[in-house]
């Protein structure tokens, strides 16, 4: 089709439905037409810094040859097979390169196609895993407040019931346990009083909680929250204490996001099971996996079912597996940590007149994530406006307004970006105060 703006989006008005939104929004969208390193071209000429990585994944920027090669060179051998029955080496070395990058107890890793499936997946290993034991029914999950997971059934059942976007579904949803959120701060000292409710819960209800699952560190979609890592600590000893299986979903921060490669990391505790997605492929393509330690795969496996069960047609598609493992070299082959945390550095430095402003509640800054968390839920549309005024990508929600920028960012663009979210953000606030 023709790629100016008005032919762009008079098809997309007929025709295509975009997330988190109505059918026939008045809001239409910025037509993208291309896209390399931190920048996207949109139809009409403009070129926006990307501040998003589109959703958290392009941590490699866009349109990056290395990842274009291994995209090539899978593409001439073969896109597609099917992965019951069969094997491929670009699914075999990913597998091997996590195994390797995570802790030697995640041995098993199972592919899927998105961050929604692999929790999804971690939660019915869970739930095999206690059938395979014998041990009585455990189908409930154990998860704290503030918590985002997806938007699949199984993953909206373990988000925030409250103040997530789910509350549409509730009562279609498995009802599970919910404990308060960690305390907020990453340096934030962990008291017997922040964990006495999740404490309580698996003492009154351990024989029939499957599993502990969260995302350690950093809360993404249910609030951009940072917490301290000390509190993973004293949930790992919990879990073993009371027998429960613990799942850390790292969807959002797993890759270097929270300047270590994965936030279990801060903690030095290890999941009986973990779910990755997001920066696997670095933005190309979607694929996920969820890992688990050998004990959970063979209880699982020698469960009634003799086998674990859930098949996704394109799990392992080699096009995918053949990009996360250019994606994983190209990340271990470059400084990441040193960028990691200059980034972080920047973002510190160019966020921090926000917090002089009037009406924002906080600023906050770990790794390659800075956030201006607002008093109020603001306007997105009109907010946003801004921030495309400022020449930036940022997509605020609720009451934040966030970057995430890839890690291939420089510090000029980084300062433009910081630059242009205080800048709108400036300009929002006073608009509401006329």
């Amino acid at each position: 089709m023709d790629d100016t703006a008005d032919e762009i989006l008079k098809g997309d008005a007929a025709h295509v439905w975009h997330p988190y939104s109505a059918a026939s929004s008045t809001q239409p969208p910025l037509p993208v037409i291309g896209a390399r390193g931190v920048e996207l071209e949109l139809a009409d000429g403009r070129i926006l810094t990307d501040g998003m990585s589109s959703w958290w994944c392009a941590i490699h920027g866009y349109n990056h040859p290395s990842l274009n090669a291994a995209a090539h060179a899978q593409l001439d051998r073969m896109s597609h097979v099917m992965f019951g029955g069969l094997t491929h080496p670009s699914a075999v070395d990913l597998c091997q390169k996590l195994v390797a990058l995570t802790h030697d107890s995640l041995s098993r890793v199972f592919l899927s196609d998105s961050g929604s499936v692999a929790v999804e997946v971690a939660i019915k290993m869970a739930l095999q895993y206690w059938h395979g034991k014998k041990s009585g029914p455990r189908n409930r999950m154990l998860t704290v407040r503030n918590g985002y997971h997806g938007d699949t059934f199984g993953a909206m059942a373990v988000c925030d019931p409250d103040t997530g976007m789910h509350h549409l579904f509730t009562e279609n949803l498995t009802p599970h346990f919910f404990a308060p959120a960690p305390p907020s701060g990453f340096t934030a000292a962990i008291t017997p009083e922040h964990t006495s409710d999740i404490e309580s819960i698996l003492r009154e209800h351990h024989n029939a909680i499957a599993a502990v699952i969260l995302e350690p560190v950093v809360q993404g979609a249910g609030g951009m929250r940072f917490y301290s890592p000390a509190y993973l600590q004293k949930l790992r000893d919990l879990c073993d204490h009371w027998d429960v299986l613990l799942i850390f979903d790292e969807i959002a921060t797993g890759f270097g996001r929270t300047g270590k490669m994965f936030a279990l990391e801060h903690a030095g505790v290890v999941p009986d099971i973990l779910c990755l997605g997001k920066a696997l492929t670095g933005g190309y393509l979607s694929l996920a996996a969820t890992l688990c330690s050998e004990q959970v795969a063979n209880d699982v496996s020698e469960g009634g079912a003799g086998a674990f069960m859930h098949g996704p047609t394109f799990m392992g598609n080699p096009l995918a597996c053949a990009v996360a493992c250019a994606s994983i070299d190209l990340l271990l082959a470059t400084p990441w940590e040193q960028k990691v945390a200059s980034i972080e550095s920047w973002l510190q430095q160019g966020l921090e007149p926000a917090k002089a402003l009037a009406g924002v509640h906080d600023v906050r800054v770990l790794g390659a994530i800075g956030v201006i968390e607002l008093v109020e839920p603001c306007d997105m549309h009109v907010l946003q406006s801004m921030l495309i005024e400022q020449g930036i990508w940022i997509r605020p929600f609720g009451r934040l307004v966030y970057t995430m920028p890839p890690f291939i960012v420089e510090q000029v663009q980084a300062e433009k970006i910081t630059a242009g979210m205080v800048a709108a953000v400036t300009g929002y606030l006073e608009q509401l105060q006329k």
